[in-house]
């Protein structure tokens, strides 16, 4: 049976399940509304280590060895590791999961990350090329802060439009048998492509992003014959208060009302009133560890009974904000039912 459809999506022959997961956040994470949901809240987001790349891979290997325990696996019992960070040539992973010895692919979607390695994951597994993967990704606010921004040092003013990064990591099992104790399985995915309006703004992530987030939901409904009112939910990445407005008014003008419907991660994983996010949390780490934590869980209470998973990313690098150009925005999206 074919199971492309459409111009950019997959309607999968047999479910993919989600047979484990993992978060691992850090303290202003665990301060959070979802704190209590997380499975491991550091005290110290240097997590014991010497520098916050470090403290990273710590994270990740973390989530991993938690997630592989939940499952009762081995790493010899894993076909395939999909992985990414958003550093540069993804050191916090290679650094990080190098010691499970697992054949890996190492992935890179900025703060699309968490739906690009599941994406790859569910195709592996569905394609009969793996029974059994690991997904996983990261994101360190020090780090990133580093990376992209200024160092903490500096003691920067940050725009209302600014994100925070999440210090966090998701890491997910997926099998291609249902095991008894499975969270969730994952019936379709649709594929995003590279969207960029134009802005240059790198403190205004959602509103760069929210362009290719409209285009995957647009593409999603056509090439599934569906609409918002398919699903509980849809679920972007890191767009935030500015991101989600955008988008919201794109599909609008498109055709499709997802606003009743419509959540992000970046804006509930931070009590506004208490924590100062801005317009929201963003990073790898943030959907991962919101989709592990809260949104699995909601499957798993029948609370709801399908969404339209969508994590978000903004592909600038310095080099790139640097010499003038643009911030192009990606957005994969997959299918997750509960069971």
């Amino acid at each position: 049976m074919k199971q492309m459809i459409g111009r950019a999506s997959i309607r999968l022959e047999k479910d993919v399940y989600i047979r484990s997961s993992a978060s691992i956040v850090g303290k202003k994470e665990g301060e959070g509304p979802f704190g209590s949901l997380f499975d491991m809240v550091g005290e110290d987001d240097l997590f014991g280590c010497n520098t916050w790349e470090e403290a990273e891979s710590t994270l990740q290997k973390d989530a991993v060895s938690l997630a592989l325990g939940k499952a009762g696996l081995k790493p010899e019992e894993i076909s395939f590791l999909f992985a990414g960070d958003l550093l540069g040539q993804s050191i916090a992973t290679s650094f990080g999961i190098s010691s499970f010895g697992i054949p890996m692919f190492g992935v890179y979607g900025a703060c699309s990350t968490c739906g690009e390695t599941l994406a790859l994951g569910t195709m592996a597994i569905s394609g009969e090329h793996a029974e059994r993967v690991v997904c996983v990704t990261s994101s360190h606010f020090a780090s990133a802060e580093k990376e992209f921004r200024f160092p903490l040092e500096y003691g920067n003013q940050r725009p209302l439009s600014a994100h925070w990064t999440v210090t966090g990591s998701g890491a997910f099992v997926l099998d291609k048998e249902r095991a008894e104790d499975a969270r969730a399985k994952i019936s379709g995915i649709t594929v995003g492509k590279i969207v960029d309006y134009g802005l240059k703004d790198s403190m205004n992530m959602g509103a760069c992003m929210a362009p290719a987030a409209a285009s995957t939901i647009q593409q999603h409904f056509q090439d599934f014959g569906t609409g918002p009112e398919e699903y509980d939910k849809i679920i972007t990445g890191d767009l935030g208060r500015v991101g989600q407005t955008v988008l919201i008014d794109l599909l609008k003008e498109r055709g499709y009302d997802i606003g009743s419907r419509h959540m992000d991660c970046g804006i509930e994983i931070y009590d506004p009133n208490t924590q100062d996010p801005h317009a929201g949390g963003s990073g790898c780490g943030c959907s991962a560890v919101t989709l592990s934590a809260y949104i699995l869980r909601r499957l798993e209470e029948k609370n709801w009974k399908r969404v339209l998973f969508l994590p978000t990313g903004a592909l600038l690098s310095k080099t790139s904000f640097n010499e003038g150009k643009s911030v192009p925005g990606i957005a994969h999206a997959l299918v997750i039912e509960g069971l």
